[in-house]
């Protein structure tokens, strides 16, 4: 034996060896009847048998049965320290949560069961080619739910719990489907910020702050070591984690103020147990998905992601909600109503104007106190479901009048000496604060489909006085990310400047999260007046002024994939009418009109660097085709299965009448 092996099997002495050949089996019998052994199927008499198999009581098997889905990551010890890590603390300690529910679950007679769908990391694979997976995985792990789901066919009810950017959304998508079944979702919180220090949203850009001089390598990695203060929950600052919590308070699929809980604490772990009651009293009483996810919650849901300034990633993700629910799916028009309609409401990291993190907005009173202002502006339908049974209205009745409010509201005020109204405004406060509306969908000749801009997070400096911004610059154009953030880091990139990344929309990257580039520019001094174009997307966190989601993409022949550098771009977008533009104005030395702009990229090839990027997987390849065939990135990057199979039929008969060979 070579001394690897050796070391690998280690020492053959032990009492290991002494394997058992057969057990006695549990005790008791299983509850069956005449009627179940003539006619139950085959699978539903075997689920008894291995019930019992893994230590359930005989005698407990006929309670309502209830599928946990979480997106557990990690091994944690008993004591809480890892024997495994996670891939983020978002998932790390919702095994807790999925515990809680159970013992309540099991408590009222029922018989829980847990499945686990686990989810990645945008913050860790930020740069990198593992963001190729970020998009795509929603998918992937929303039908990996649903056949979870469909795989335990004795269930009466199924409740997720799931916390960040991936593993909520595709959790809400599966759900939204299993429109016959009680479905529920436990939102699995936030981890607190440092006493002192930076959130996970800023300390992302301790790199390009080193490199430009502007952090030592000592403050970068202090800051870094303290930035996620508590071991579990989604980040502190309302990212596409913290705004996917929101919308599924917002569709009714959480109990009462569920959004936004801290991570490990009393009032977490009691909104599982909340949500295993409402989960069974929904099967009690035959209310089930189609009754919760409606048309009117996806309207409320757009209503909160509207007043709280949310992530722009849930354009893409209310969408395929809908779809999922088989409602109609909200288009451009529907976004801009809603943003023209709801002021924004919360003050919260990353877009302010003060950068509470978002345990201060639960505190505030979350998603219901929001939804009490709107309740006044009439911009909620108070008629629509929730899991506990209760309508929007009556939910915000009990609300109001409640302790819990009170008490929370209060603590907020006497621990942290923050005034609740100064994190959750009224409408006229924060109109008196100047709070843009949420979110802009500039048109114009490099985005003739249109594309997104989070106007709430431009630097109010950069605005007029009418809340405009303009920025007539000349484009640096990049066709990798690697590429331009070493232009940042370097000083290519300089004030004044438009930062043009083409070619990593869906066909190119999977539509890869660009916050490295963003955060960076948040976060240095010039970075302000720098805008950035591109046909990928961003980052929940993501501020200034950052144009994505250009379409068309590209790589699919998009104006925006002819741009050169030096070419001037013209940018207007109003906050307050949100409406906007942008547009190549001519490649000479002075920037000229849209209309020579047109002309000037209608003659042009595309840019000679623009390519599918080399490491982009056969995985994510089939994505974008499939997702493109159904609409696209403006119906949520889903998979339309009826379009899908008409395409592949046409174009299988296309292949038999050409009578060539299929490739």
């Amino acid at each position: 034996m070579t001394s690897g092996l050796e070391h690998i099997m280690g020492d053959d002495a032990g009492a290991y060896f002494r394997v058992t050949t057969h057990a006695p089996g549990p005790q008791g019998s299983l509850p069956l009847t005449p009627d179940l052994l003539r006619h139950a199927p085959s699978g539903d008499l075997f689920g008894l048998s291995q019930n019992v198999g893994m230590g359930w009581s005989p005698s407990r098997l006929n309670g309502k049965q209830v599928l946990l889905l979480g997106t557990l990551g990690g091994i944690r010890n008993e004591d809480g320290t890892p024997a495994a890590l996670g891939f983020h603390t978002g998932h790390w300690e919702i095994g807790l949560l999925m515990r809680e529910a159970a013992e309540e679950i099991a408590s009222a007679g029922g018989v829980p069961f847990a499945g686990y769908v686990s989810d990645p990391c945008d913050g860790r694979s930020q740069g990198t080619a593992g963001m190729f997976d970020s998009l795509p995985y929603r998918n992937d792990a929303a039908v990996v739910l649903r056949r979870l789901v469909r795989s335990l066919p004795t269930r009466s009810a199924a409740i997720g719990v799931a916390t960040c950017d991936k593993g909520l959304p595709a959790m809400m998508i599966a759900l939204a489907a299993m429109r016959r079944l009680p479905v529920a979702i436990v939102p699995g919180g936030v981890t607190l910020p440092p006493t002192r220090g930076e959130d996970a949203g800023k300390i992302q850009t301790i790199g390009a702050r080193y490199a430009n001089g502007e952090l030592s390598l000592e403050e970068a990695a202090d800051l870094g070591c303290r930035a996620c203060a508590t071991p579990g929950g989604g980040c502190q600052f309302l990212g596409t984690a913290g705004t996917a919590q929101v919308v599924a308070e917002a569709l009714g699929l959480t109990v009462p103020h569920a959004a936004l809980a801290p991570s490990g604490q009393q009032v977490w772990t009691a909104l599982a147990r909340q949500t295993a009651r409402a989960a069974l009293h929904m099967a009690e009483t035959g209310l089930t998905g189609s009754a919760i996810v409606t048309d009117a919650a996806i309207r409320n849901a757009m209503v909160l992601h509207a007043a709280f300034g949310g992530s722009t990633n849930l354009l893409l993700h209310i969408p395929a909600i809908a779809h999922a629910a088989g409602l109609r799916v909200p288009d451009v028009s529907d976004w801009t109503e809603v943003n023209r309609a709801v002021p924004r409401l919360v003050s919260v990291l990353p877009n302010g104007p003060v950068p509470h993190p978002t345990v201060r907005v639960f505190l505030a009173g979350g998603v219901p106190e929001v939804m009490l202002h709107l309740r006044k502006l009439g911009l909620l339908d108070e008629k629509a479901l929730t899991v506990t049974g209760a309508t929007i209205g009556e939910t915000l009745d009990w609300w109001e009048s409640s302790e819990r409010r009170q008490l929370m509201r209060r603590h907020l005020a006497e621990t942290d000496s923050i005034d609740p109204d100064t994190v959750i405004y009224s409408p006229e406060r924060a109109k008196a604060a100047g709070l843009a509306s949420t979110v802009t969908f500039p048109r114009g000749n490099i985005a003739p489909e249109g594309s997104v801009i989070k106007s709430a997070a431009i630097d109010p400096g950069k605005l007029d006085e009418n809340g405009v911004f303009r920025h007539v610059g000349r484009a640096k154009v990049f066709t990798s990310e690697r590429e331009a953030m070493k232009a940042i880091k370097t000083g290519v990139i300089t004030s004044g400047d438009v930062l043009a990344l083409i070619g990593r929309g869906p066909s190119g990257t999977g539509m890869e999260e660009t916050y490295q580039l963003t955060s960076a520019l948040k976060h240095l001094s010039f970075g302000k007046h720098v805008s950035l174009l591109t046909d990928a997307r961003f980052s929940g966190v993501s501020t200034g002024a950052c144009i994505g989601h250009i379409g068309p993409e590209a790589l699919s022949g998009g104006p925006v994939g002819k741009l050169r550098n030096g070419d001037w771009i013209d940018i207007r977008i109003d906050t307050v009418r949100l409406e906007g533009a942008v547009d190549m104005v001519g490649g000479g030395e002075r920037p000229g009109t849209p209309e020579d702009g047109t002309a000037e990229l209608n003659a042009r090839a595309p840019h000679p660097g623009l390519a599918q990027d080399p490491d982009l997987p056969d995985d994510t390849r089939l994505w974008a085709a499939l997702q493109a065939a159904s609409g696209g990135t403006w119906r949520g990057c889903v998979y339309d299965v009826d379009t899908i199979i008409k395409l592949l039929e046409a174009g299988k008969r296309a292949i038999e009448e050409s009578h060539e060979e299929p490739v």
